[in-house]
């Protein structure tokens, strides 16, 4: 590093560059600046503890109070919103085909992220499928179904989480600024009149819940007042739009907020759409970021009653598909042929943008919406390896959520903080058989269990604190008789767990003392063991020692003697216990106290903090697969960057849609410098979509590259809705 300084200090580069074989090795350790997977269970970031705030702030302020969607209405420069070109985009219905893509839930982990926007910017995908090779060309558009940034919206999360990854895939224009703010948009490339005539990728999206943690304010800033999402070009001017695509084919990109509806000027937009724009025999898929029918299903609530009354009420069956994210899986339900209405034909479900996963199994016996029965098409992963996956809570759930440590070891010292010291646990081995132990420990247990609940204060509060935090963590999918026995189980456990581990530490200090390994000198034994070994190894017979102490007033050994003793815990701790069981803590005074129980703290802190975890990821495990609740909180903690997709769609001359979900079961974890990206000529002003090679970084190991290990899922086809000839078409 000094030598780096010096030779950039003193133009030393400048005169002696890299020779071609010392460049070509110093590109092989370059390697992307990605973040990791969101540690939802971080006892110490900053982010989650803003996150919460802004949380309450936007549901106390925004929810049915202010909400941006009406601003964004009364903002309209045009009266009538069905012809608004803010929120009506019709230059790609011209197209005789067209290919694009839908992905959601995007910006968690840098390295998922990366490997699906690696897949969307390629000119081409080739696919091996049953035995014969698929080849994709690139989405011209690109749809997004909101929660862009984990954990909340601001520049850090949508900038080095979001937009990092895509410019890194596809990088944007030569002439972009990252503080750019787009004025009159579309602002287009040079040499492009309007946007008919612009020939690349382009992104429409549509906020999430995460999005709306600040009332839509990021999501404004780097959406609709931006022109660019890495090479894709952003035309949207709203937080909601509808696209005219070819052949009859309309996109409906709806904003939930934190409602799980649309708003009345919303619907209102695409109300009057259907009536006047869209054709009798028009098809259209409808985005928005929730899927409810799941999760109404799931919970039993009847959600986004809006967008129900428009799909049953104007959309009149032609609504062909409908598509969602927030759920970080993909699942296909198709409607069972039915005497009834269909409002909805297919059902789809590709939250697998860079998110963390969700699991499929718990939602496996939706069967039923709109008052139409639908079958599982498909799923991804399987239900079988859903459930699997869940076994991690148990093996891995301290290893992925370190920090979640700060939190549970405090817990289990303050559900046992009246109990220490425990004087007489040395009884517990009077027994002459371990059987006798054994018992003798676990009657030891339920004592001071029962202890705590007849004579302790601080302890009592915070088993209480437990027990009520345990019963409203239990989701309110279950019955309240069921909660409350769940919860007081969840609880039962840590605190049994929190005795145990402290009738075994203070078991174990009291065995060392009875034996003579500590309490023997006081607070200085490790002083007196130094100044033993000192005088043994390291003679002074000038007396340079004592005349150190002259000289520096007593200071010299006195410096030595208190470091020890307040690095020395066990003994401080242990002389301290003997103290407190002779003569009662109130022999102590107050700063003895705080020493003792500080130290005690340490020790039991790091005793327990395993203990806690597997508690935890045990609880999480039981309930996820026999309960199938805390999805949510059972695979976050997982933090699994696995398992990622996103969706194609080709619209065919002939009017069917070709749907085609492509998955990565393995995300790679290193990435290097891609070196056919590397050799490419580039143009100064050169569009990055005009590249062979666009993605700077490939895996490390080629085999793992995304692009080589992609594969097909699920695919179908949604045919274009048969018109009868004797009929004249009522389309506008």
């Amino acid at each position: 590093m000094a030598n780096y300084v010096v030779e950039r200090s003193t133009g030393w580069a400048l005169n002696h560059p890299l020779t071609i074989s010392e460049y070509e090795n110093l590109k092989k350790l370059l390697k992307p600046d990605f973040e990791d997977m969101v540690p939802w269970y971080s006892g110490t970031s900053t982010d989650l503890f803003k996150t919460v705030f802004d949380l309450m702030i936007s549901v106390t302020l925004f929810v049915g109070r202010f909400d941006m969607r009406m601003m964004q209405a009364a903002m309209n420069k045009t009266p009538d919103e069905s012809k608004s070109s803010d929120l009506l985009y019709d230059h790609l219905d011209g197209k005789d085909e067209l290919w694009f893509d839908f992905i959601a839930d995007t910006g968690d982990g840098g390295n998922s992220t990366y490997a699906i926007a690696r897949l969307l910017a390629q000119p081409s995908l080739v696919v091996k499928s049953d035995d014969s090779r698929l080849i994709f060309p690139r989405g011209e558009l690109l749809l997004i179904g909101g929660d862009l940034a984990y954990p909340n919206p601001c520049s850090f999360t949508y900038e080095r989480r979001f937009f990092c990854p895509f410019e890194y895939a596809l990088q944007p224009p030569a002439w972009y600024t990252p503080d750019h703010i787009a004025l009159e948009k579309p602002e287009l490339p040079l040499g492009v009149s309007e946007l008919r005539q612009y020939s690349g990728p382009q992104c429409f999206m549509i906020p999430g819940n995460h999005d709306w943690f600040d009332g839509l304010n990021t999501f404004m800033r780097y959406v609709c007042h931006k022109s660019w999402l890495g090479g894709w070009f952003l035309p949207q001017k709203r937080s909601y739009f509808a696209l005219k695509l070819p052949n009859g084919w309309w996109v409906f990109g709806l904003d939930q907020a934190l409602h799980g509806d649309i708003d009345v000027y919303q619907f209102k937009f695409f109300a009057e759409l259907c009536q006047q724009k869209v054709g009798e025999h028009d098809s259209v898929i409808l985005i928005t970021h929730e899927p409810n029918w799941l999760l109404d299903w799931y919970w039993g609530d009847k959600t986004g009653k809006n967008v129900t009354y428009l799909i049953r009420e104007y959309l009149k069956g032609r609504c062909k598909l409908r598509m969602a994210g927030d759920l970080h899986h993909y699942m296909r339900h198709s409607c069972t042929e039915s005497k009834e209405p269909v409002h909805v034909q297919h059902l789809l479900v590709n939250g697998c943008g860079g998110a963390f996963l969700h699991p499929t199994h718990v939602f496996e016996n939706f069967k039923e919406c709109y008052g139409n029965k639908y079958e599982t098409k498909a799923v991804y992963p399987s239900y079988e390896d859903s459930s699997k996956i869940a076994l991690g809570n148990i093996l891995k759930f301290r290893r992925k959520n370190w920090q979640f440590d700060v939190i549970g070891g405090f817990v289990y010292f303050v559900l046992v903080f009246s109990m220490f010291p425990q004087c007489d646990s040395f009884r517990i081995l009077h027994e002459d058989s371990w059987d006798g132990r054994v018992n003798s420990f676990f009657n030891a247990t339920w004592n001071a269990i029962f202890e705590i609940l007849e004579h302790s204060y601080v302890s009592l509060a915070g088993v209480l604190t437990l027990l009520t935090v345990s019963f409203f963590f239990v989701p309110t999918k279950l019955s309240r008789r069921r909660r409350a026995l769940l919860g007081f189980l969840h609880a039962a456990a840590h605190i049994t767990s929190a005795v145990l581990l402290m009738l075994l530490m203070e078991l174990g200090i009291e065995i060392c003392i009875r034996n003579h390994l500590l309490a023997t000198s006081g607070y200085h034994t490790l002083y007196e063991w130094y100044r033993q070994a000192e005088s043994e190894h390291f003679p002074d017979p000038t007396g340079l020692r004592a005349r150190l102490e002259q000289w520096t007033f007593g200071l010299y050994p006195a410096c030595i003697k208190y470091l020890m003793s307040a690095f020395d815990i066990p003994e401080v701790m242990a002389v301290t216990r003997s103290t407190i069981c002779r003569k009662g803590i109130e022999s102590l005074p107050r700063g003895g106290a705080i020493i003792y129980y500080v130290s005690v703290f340490l020790y039991f802190w790091v005793l327990s903090t395993p203990v806690v975890s597997m508690v935890f990821g045990s609880y999480l495990y039981v309930c996820i697969n026999w309960f199938h609740i805390h999805f949510d909180e059972a695979f976050s903690s997982l933090r699994i960057a696995n398992y990622k997709a996103f969706t194609r769609f080709h619209i065919k001359k002939s009017g069917d849609l070709e749907v085609f979900t492509l998955a990565v079961d393995k995300v790679p974890k290193e990435w290097m410098l891609d070196p056919d990206w590397d050799m490419e000529p580039k143009e100064p002003l050169q569009m990055s979509h005009t590249r062979r090679f666009p993605s700077k970084w490939r895996a490390a190991s080629g085999w793992s590259d995304p692009t080589s290990v992609v594969r097909v899922v699920d695919q179908f086809v949604i045919p274009r809705t048969a018109v009868d000839p004797l009929l004249p078409d009522s389309a506008p």
